[in-house]
């Protein structure tokens, strides 16, 4: 059973984390609307969700220092409050590029909401039921891509497009409220001064990964400057960074001497591919029942309601298993259902029964449920206290980058063929690569015994 005060926490996390998860999958069906709405261009409205994913990817490997210096919960406060503030600017913007500006404040918010979710939460369960906790806390990460399309296509069906960030105020709103009472005070830990040097590497470096393959979608793909030069820039920096912080005795931005810890390495390089497999074909599957099948956006978002319900069904089953079996089997069958239930939309042709694809959606997603909630448990495996807001931060940009590398991949094979067959191949080809790789993550866990109650408890 997960501990009363975790389940607190995690209850208090994921309220707040709901806005963040679905603003961003909501915002990024509308851009058909907006275009229309602010009477601007798609190349300029793109930059709705491209000016987003950057400041993400800049604030993200911030959320160390900041936890140290502000402490947990006074930080989860304040970045949610951001967010909030940035949400009723995004309702109030008059032309594409406020828009665009209060987007990037939003994502000051969310980029240190991400992996600071995973920081407090893990750090209350203190290494023990890291698969039932996981459970619970990832359930937005799960259910943001796949609900988020259905909640975007009703908002933009019924309600004016500036309900997209109107529908983020009330998760805000009572999400600082849970926060306020329910997270343990966290104070600052250290007053450590914030590696410049490495920010200065880090922040650009994935802003340069995620630039690039934000721009591989459009005409030429990866033969494109704006592609390619951010990506080789992205790839030049994060490896500058990578050996500056090896070298370092302490105080690096992100401590990527932690990836020698065998579960992180795995764990990242399994976000990094269960990133793709989800985050790219979450654009094909719309795009195939739009396209292929005739169906409105607001239909082809119902339409994958049933890879949601798989995932709830699957959540406690893979919690109990992950803590009793270890990650490798749970993981391993797990790809295994994601790869044969994406299988039926690679053979699909326009007669293929409803029924039957639906009913691969539900596999699905049991299957990516199954995959992601040991994934991101075992990264946490044997940590100290201090190093678990490193390894947020690392599997964190690990599914970012995999997400936008997958997408990238697809959209670039869907444009060059015209053709979904070819693309949910290779979005099966994703998979099984991860399949074959998950052979590294590590197997059954020892037992962890209960941690001695703080001095201080004992005193009172």
């Amino acid at each position: 059973m997960i501990d009363r005060d975790v389940l607190r926490t995690a209850i208090a996390l994921i309220v707040g984390a709901l806005a963040v998860i679905f603003d961003t999958t909501i915002t990024s069906i509308a851009l058909p609307t907006l275009v229309q709405a602010l009477h601007s261009s798609l190349v300029t409205i793109q930059w709705v969700s491209t000016g987003y994913l950057l400041s993400l990817g800049v604030v993200i490997p911030l959320g160390a220092w900041a936890q140290a210096r502000v402490g947990g919960k006074r930080l989860w406060v304040i970045a949610l409050a951001v967010f909030l503030v940035g949400s009723v600017l995004c309702s109030l913007a008059w032309n594409a590029h406020s828009l665009i500006a209060f987007r990037v404040v939003q994502g000051v918010g969310g980029g240190l909401m991400l992996p600071l979710m995973s920081t407090l939460v893990m750090q209350a369960a203190r290494g023990r039921n890291l698969g039932r906790t996981m459970a619970v806390i990832g359930l937005p990460a799960v259910l943001g891509p796949i609900l988020g399309p259905v909640l975007g296509g009703v908002i933009l069906h019924w309600l004016d497009w500036r309900w997209l960030f109107w529908v983020n105020v009330p998760f805000c709103v009572v999400g600082i409220v849970l926060a306020l009472r329910l997270l343990p005070d966290d104070p600052p830990t250290d007053r450590v001064r914030l590696d410049l040097p490495g920010l200065a590497l880090l922040g650009p470096g994935t802003v340069g990964l995620l630039y690039g393959l934000s721009n591989v979608g459009r005409h030429g793909g990866f033969g494109r400057a704006d592609t390619l030069v951010p990506l080789i820039a992205g790839v030049v920096l994060t490896a500058a960074f990578a050996g500056r912080a090896i070298r370092a005795r302490g105080g690096a931005l992100v401590d990527v001497r932690l990836l020698r810890h065998r579960p992180i390495a795995s764990s990242s390089a399994m976000l990094f591919l269960s990133g793709a497999s989800l985050y790219g074909a979450m654009l094909l599957l719309p795009l195939y029942f739009q396209e292929s099948r005739g169906a409105s956006v607001l239909t082809a978002g119902l339409l994958l309601v049933p890879q949601g319900i798989g995932s709830l069904l699957s959540r406690g089953l893979t919690g109990r298993l992950t803590d009793s079996l270890g990650a490798r089997p749970v993981v391993t069958a797990g790809f295994l259902l994601v790869g044969l239930a994406t299988v039926p939309f690679a053979l699909a042709g326009p007669h293929t029964s409803e029924v039957w694809l639906l009913t691969a959606l539900l596999v699905r997603g049991f299957g990516l449920s199954v995959v992601t909630v040991p994934v991101m448990a075992v990264a946490f495996l044997g940590l100290e206290r201090s190093e678990v807001p490193h390894a947020s931060i690392l599997t964190r940009i690990a599914q970012q980058v995999g997400g936008s590398f997958g997408t990238a991949i697809l959209a670039v094979i869907l444009a060059a063929t015209h053709s979904f067959d070819k693309a949910f191949w290779w979005a099966v080809g994703f998979t099984g690569l991860a399949l074959l790789l998950s052979v590294f993550l590590p197997g059954r866990p020892a037992p962890t015994p209960a941690p001695a109650a703080p001095a201080t408890a004992a005193a009172r």
